[in-house]
């Protein structure tokens, strides 16, 4: 599998027992989907090896505590703290109206009520407290907050998303 063709779910993040369990932080607004899956792909060496799970649940909020197959000790459990999990982006449901996922936005032009076209989204930056719009607007970066306030429409057919910033945000960037 390609990591094109998937999408970043989250990261393994510690040992849960002596039995070979992981806790896995994983980027989602709706975990419970993730606690009956089958399999994941580790991200090992700049590639995705798929790792399949005989026992997956939510522990707590955003974490799931996962049994892979043969993980069945400490030390190999030890050697896959810290890495990426992945599953193809074919798994995902489909979102409609103004919802969606940060890496099907990755190229949408952003066109501002007040400024018309501002650029296009190059990424998101989702390791502050509030997730953003990371856009090129002709070598110069700006960030937007992603937030529901601000996103007036998500046109998929022509790969733009409109928006209402308020007043000077993007001056801060462009003055």
């Amino acid at each position: 599998m390609k990591k094109k063709d998937c999408y970043k779910l989250g990261k393994i993040i510690k040992k849960f027992s002596f039995k070979g369990e992981v806790i896995a932080k994983i980027d989602t607004d709706q975990p419970n989907t993730y606690e009956k899956i089958e399999f994941l792909f580790l991200e090992i060496d700049n590639k995705l090896v798929p790792y399949f799970i005989d026992n997956s649940k939510l522990h707590k909020s955003n974490l799931l505590r996962i049994k892979f197959q043969d993980i069945d000790s400490e030390t190999k459990a030890q050697k896959i703290i810290n890495k990426n999990i992945f599953l193809p982006t074919d798994t995902l449901p489909k979102l409609i109206g103004n919802k969606f996922y940060y890496h099907e936005i990755i190229g949408f032009g952003v066109i501002d009520y007040n400024h018309g076209k501002i650029g296009n989204i190059v990424g998101v930056n989702d390791q502050t407290a509030q997730s953003l719009f990371v856009i090129d607007s002709r070598g110069i970066e700006i960030l937007i907050p992603i937030t529901d306030e601000f996103i007036t429409n998500v046109d998929r057919a022509k790969k733009e998303i409109h928006i209402k910033s308020p007043e000077g945000l993007i001056n801060l960037f462009t003055n």
